[in-house]
């Protein structure tokens, strides 16, 4: 049996995976830091996630390698990072990748002196280079230290120095500065293919919702393109797996056709949440059916037996990338029979595949003519399609699955209790809103202190890390979501309590910005910001989201303006980085265009407030119920009468009773000021 080192007793999946490597692994923490102190030896910062597909490879080939761990151990203070569970550290040491090499990614190794300050950092490498790269460290750490200070305090400063500027631009905000976010936006996408132009593709959920909301409130036609293009493309293609549900972390290629294979519960929450709101606007149920398609793999794959949701289902199996979802033709010949041929044809199988010898099941004829195509109605089509796919879907099922990274992320939490709301309203369907309250009783009762503060993850029923930004956010905005479908006043009160605690152990001393990490973080050699959007987005433009929509509805200035001052910190930003400011700019459209407050009434006040929401209207913030809790209730609450009021800038018009009458009282000149 092979002896086993430290990290057998880490809460983290990822980094038990390496408790077989002869590597002398510790957890990032104090212990490794005395002992590298002690001993004068540099910091070798290993840094993956469960998911990652080349982690693995490089743990197979050099970390279990003998002679290398060997080498490590001697010269080396190794520390194994889950950068799931410690974003703050990742984010430190990719940011030394980039000052160095101009380019990140996982796996990421960083070499740092004793006190956690880098002096190299890279991402994979093979075997041999790797170990080539420790001996020749190691030789300059031994006979030149001057030299490797002098790197070290010039990474740090870089690292520091790519912290925010906080000059930020003075003037009020119009629209014209939304408009010049949208064309740098709009310039960047594949009008072909959908999605961001160039490959890999990544989604980018937060990027595509900004044009559905710059479409809302323009009516550029161009716009509501750039989104359906790209959402047809996604669900049509390899990336989405059309067996089982549930999207791939991204596409190697521009197409959509090949994934790499590994699957978020981050990008299948938020891709829940924008397919749920595309068609609340366009009403085409394709959109519906498959945020629906992607709940049910979430919940089949990745539900916790106590409420929460698992992290990621790995890319590979059996040692093989993608082997779980891959078929040759023979193996569709045979599962299939009479169906075959038409199965071939529809998901484009062919004998030589199309990646590696096996075929990646994607379609590219709209299924309405393809079933004329084939004779079949559209409804027979389906019908026999839902048979075929069950037939593969139970064949699949005895392969070797890949492994799942159980544990249960916050901040990814609250995005899927939020992916839960948007479904509720776009289907109407009760369970989906049962789901969102199940996740967040889960939450509450699991990562949820008294004092406001949270818990960052939990694993099998054990909490552990402190929380950070992107945790309070997400959740605080998943509470204000789940306040207007159920007008439930419990739910702003916990925001509160969060919005609280990031006030006091969060925020910048110019009180404009946000650090990621608390005022009580240890051992990290600098408190960085999280602002710019990327596949989530960033935790400073969530929490300037979530403090214009709780401060529009306690009414409280504070909030209000704090929202306002951080996104003058980010303007410059806006018209010319697109979608890495995209949630930026989402904020920006709320503030330049007329925001409603819609106030629901009387005991019909959360129907009436769903029957509106089941419509895409980005400009209104929902209060509401039976009970004058709120500042925006004083007043208006009138037995037996359930009304609603559609008010803007502290104005409201006469209130009505029917749902239809306020619709278009919301709708009335969108794009006006």
């Amino acid at each position: 049996m092979k002896r086993q080192n430290r990290l057998i007793n880490a809460s983290s999946p990822y980094l038990r995976q390496h408790a077989d490597n002869p590597v002398d692994w510790y957890e990032w923490g104090t212990e490794a830091l005395q002992r590298a102190k002690k001993e004068n030896k540099p910091l070798i910062i290993s840094i993956g996630y469960a998911a990652c597909h080349w982690c693995h490879v490089m743990a197979h080939q050099s970390f279990s390698n003998e002679q290398i761990a060997a080498y490590m151990n001697e010269h080396f203070v190794c520390i194994k990072v889950d950068r799931e569970e410690r974003p703050d550290i990742d984010q430190i040491y990719m940011d030394a990748a980039h000052v160095i090499t101009g380019r990140g990614g996982w796996p990421l190794n960083a070499i740092a002196l004793p006190d956690g300050r880098p002096f190299y950092a890279s991402t994979y490498f093979p075997p041999d280079q790797w170990l080539d790269v420790l001996q020749q460290l190691v030789a300059v750490y031994e006979t030149d230290m001057p030299r490797v200070l002098r790197a070290a305090e010039s990474i740090t400063n870089g690292i520091q120095s790519n912290a925010l500027s906080e000059i930020g631009v003075e003037q009020d905000f119009t629209q014209e500065w939304y408009h010049e976010s949208y064309k740098q936006h709009i310039s960047k996408i594949d009008f072909e293919f959908g999605g961001y132009s160039n490959a890999p593709k990544f989604m980018m959920p937060v990027g595509l919702e900004f044009f559905l909301q710059y479409h809302y409130f323009t009516g550029d036609t161009k716009a509501l393109e750039a989104l359906t293009i790209s959402l047809d493309a996604m669900a049509c293609g390899g990336l989405n797996d059309q067996i089982g549900g549930g999207f791939a972390r991204y596409s190697t290629d521009e197409r959509w056709l090949v994934p790499h294979f590994e699957k978020m519960l981050y990008d299948n929450a938020q891709l829940i949440s924008l397919y749920s709101k595309a068609y609340r606007e366009t009403k085409k149920t394709f959109y519906l059916e498959t945020a629906e398609k992607t709940i049910a793999f979430v919940e089949r794959e990745l539900l916790d037996k106590n409420g929460g949701f698992y992290a990621s289902i790995d890319a590979d199996s059996e040692h093989e990338e993608g082997k779980f979802y891959v078929w040759t033709k023979a193996e569709i010949e045979k599962i299939c029979g009479s169906d075959a041929d038409w199965i071939m044809d529809f998901y484009n199988i062919s004998e030589q595949g199309n990646w590696e010898c096996r075929n990646i099941l994607h379609y590219t004829t709209e299924k309405k003519s393809f079933a004329k195509q084939q004779g079949f109605t559209l409804k027979e089509f389906e019908t026999k399609l839902t048979e075929v796919n069950q037939k593969l879907f139970d064949a699949r099922s005895i392969r070797t699955r890949p492994a799942t990274d159980d544990k249960i992320l916050c901040s990814w939490n609250a995005l899927m209790i939020s992916a839960y709301v948007e479904a509720y309203k776009a289907s109407q369907k009760a369970k989906y809103l049962k789901k969102a309250l199940d996740t967040t009783e889960f939450m509450l009762n699991y990562l949820f202190k008294n004092d406001g503060s949270l818990f960052r993850v939990c694993k099998d029923g054990k909490v552990s890390v402190e929380a950070f930004l992107d945790d309070y956010a997400l959740l605080a905005q998943a509470l204000i979501d789940l306040y207007e479908v159920t007008l439930d006043k419990q739910y702003l009160d916990v925001c509160g309590k969060l919005i609280n605690y990031m006030y006091a152990h969060f925020i910048n001393e110019s009180g404009n910005m946000f650090y990621y990490t608390p005022n009580n973080a240890k051992d990290l050699i600098v408190r960085k910001y999280e602002y710019s959007d990327n596949v989530i987005p960033a935790s400073n433009s969530v929490l300037a989201h979530v403090l214009f929509r709780y401060g529009t509805l306690t009414e409280n200035e504070i909030y209000l303006s704090t929202a306002q001052s951080m996104l003058k910190l980010v303007m410059d930003e806006l018209a010319e980085y697109g979608s890495y400011y995209a949630n930026w700019a989402i904020l920006l459209g709320r503030m330049v265009y007329p925001q409603k407050e819609v106030v629901c009434t009387g005991e019909n006040a959360v129907w009436n407030a769903l029957k509106l929401q089941i419509n895409y209207i980005p400009d209104c913030i929902f209060a509401g119920g039976e009970q004058e809790n709120l500042p925006l209730l004083i007043n208006r609450i009138k037995p037996p009468h359930s009304l609603i009021y559609v008010c803007r800038d502290k104005t409201c018009k006469l209130p009505v009773e029917n749902v239809e009458t306020a619709l278009v009282l919301i709708k009335e000149n969108p794009a006006s000021v």
